[in-house]
């Protein structure tokens, strides 16, 4: 690429601003951009508005700066006239003959009211602020990278359509009413906020009864487990964004009840229905994905808004669980991890060789949530932190596959170097302070990856926890 040419159109509003245009002119030079400007290049004797229509109008010019200040401004609109080189100024008439994707407006001066001095003609367009000496910097990156034709923000690549928008067939479990009063309810403060939110979960929950799989002769069923749960997706981004809304804006106490009560409810889609008979392990492993995924959202959220209380009442409160094949019994947030042998079925049926196909579909179908997966990794890996140093279950962090993606410490534990800050992360952790994550790191240690289902794949948990600055600072 050759080295780009401007020409740079202004008035001599006054000593002080000539000085700053050429200050602006050098800068750009120094940048590899060659600048054409009257006072390098208009030579004794040649005719001002010559030089500045046929710089405009040079092909070899490949962008044209208009400095844009209050007496460039009235020029150019006809209020005031000029003589000599201050009437290099840019008409309407000059500027609608040529390409006006050449001309870029920089604004150096503004008015009483914050508003920047444009031309006229130049009033809906674009422009680059350089009028602030604080945000000079960021307005000189602004204008070299529109010169240079690299803008900051590149589109992205064009992905594929959705999965769930192409399926012929969608799920629907009739709570977008409740959800839109629900969420209207917490918006506004309304007296029924609360109820309209225990409402709609509990109507959710049962619900989900509409989405039990049937098998069927003519499709194998690890298909069916993938379709539903794809199908699945904007059921789910709504009950997210139904339990963000209750989560910032409901007091975190019966919040946390609410939350605790659905999230139990739904743990029987584990199992068979009571009046069923006969049933395959598998027969569940699109509500195993579902479910977890509810849970695993719901404590993501609750950490992103820094909603500790609710997030705690949701890990120390245990859980019934009506099954089945056992007794009643209470156990922690572990109940909600469960294995999805279909899909590690499909994943040896087409040779995919991943490491865990369910981690891949929580990665893809996250794109649409309005969560960073790096918020939902850090979510597994505390769930799985409760578990392990507490040995009240099994948590596998299937989302920590993506590890090689994420460097360093997770936030929590890199704002945790704050000793204040750290005792939200003791609070959700439930450990009395840094020995106890010092004391699994070492048991860690000595058992092995294997040991906690990793196989040759390791995990650096001292990085993650951010270990050493734990607690450092004030």
């Amino acid at each position: 690429m050759k080295d780009p040419k401007v020409f740079i159109s202004y008035s001599w509003s006054s000593p002080s601003h000539e000085r700053w245009v050429l200050d602006l002119a050098e800068n750009l030079m120094a940048s590899g951009i060659e600048v054409k400007l009257d006072k390098w290049d208009l030579k004794p004797g040649q005719d001002s508005v010559a030089f500045m229509e046929s710089m405009v109008t040079d092909d070899s010019i490949d962008k044209v700066i208009i400095i844009c200040d209050k007496t460039y401004s009235e020029k150019a609109d006809g209020r005031r006239g000029g003589v000599g080189t201050e009437t290099q100024i840019i008409s309407k008439k000059v500027y609608e003959q040529v390409n006006q994707e050449r001309f870029i407006a920089v604004i150096a001066e503004k008015d009483e009211e914050g508003k920047a001095f444009t031309p006229t003609f130049y009033h809906s367009r674009l422009y680059i602020d350089l009028s602030e000496p604080e945000s000079y910097s960021d307005g000189f990156e602004a204008l070299i990278r529109c010169i240079y034709g690299q803008p900051q923000y590149q589109r992205p690549q064009l992905g594929k359509k959705p999965d769930f928008l192409t399926k012929e067939i969608s799920i629907s479990l009739g709570t977008t009413p409740l959800a839109k009063r629900a969420i209207a309810a917490i918006k506004e403060g309304k007296t029924t906020a609360t109820a309209a939110f225990e409402e709609y979960l509990s109507t959710y929950s049962e619900n989900l009864e509409r989405i039990r799989l049937k098998h069927q002769d003519a499709i194998l069923f690890d298909e069916q487990v993938v379709s539903s749960i794809t199908e699945f997706v904007p059921c789910r981004n709504e009950l997210l964004q139904v339990i963000t809304n209750a989560a910032r804006h409901l007091p975190q106490q019966e919040t946390a009840e609410h939350l605790h009560r659905f999230l139990e409810s739904i743990l029987k889609y584990h199992e068979a229905p009571k009046n069923s008979g006969s049933w395959g392990s598998t027969d569940f492993d699109n509500y195993n994905f579902i479910v977890h995924e509810i849970f695993l959202y719901t404590v993501t959220i609750c950490l992103k808004y820094n909603k500790v209380e609710i997030t705690a009442q949701l890990l120390d409160k245990p859980y019934y669980v009506d099954s089945r094949r056992t007794d009643a019994y209470l156990t922690s947030h572990e109940c909600f991890y469960k294995d999805t042998g279909s899909l590690e079925q499909r994943n040896r049926r087409l040779d995919l060789n991943r490491r865990s196909l369910s981690a891949d579909l929580t990665k893809e179908l996250s794109n649409t949530s309005g969560l960073d997966f790096s918020n939902l990794m850090q979510a597994d890996f505390i769930l799985f932190l409760r578990c392990e140093i507490h040995q009240s279950g099994h948590w596998w962090p299937k989302t920590l596959v993506y590890l090689g993606h994420y460097p360093g410490a997770f936030e929590m534990f890199a704002r945790s170097a704050s000793a204040a800050y750290f005792e939200t992360l003791k609070r959700i952790l439930y450990i009395n302070g840094k020995g106890e994550l010092a004391s699994f790191v070492e048991a860690a240690a000595q058992r092995g990856s294997n040991y906690y289902g990793f196989g040759h794949w390791s995990i650096d948990f001292k990085r993650l926890m951010n270990l050493d600055e734990l607690a450092r600072l004030p």
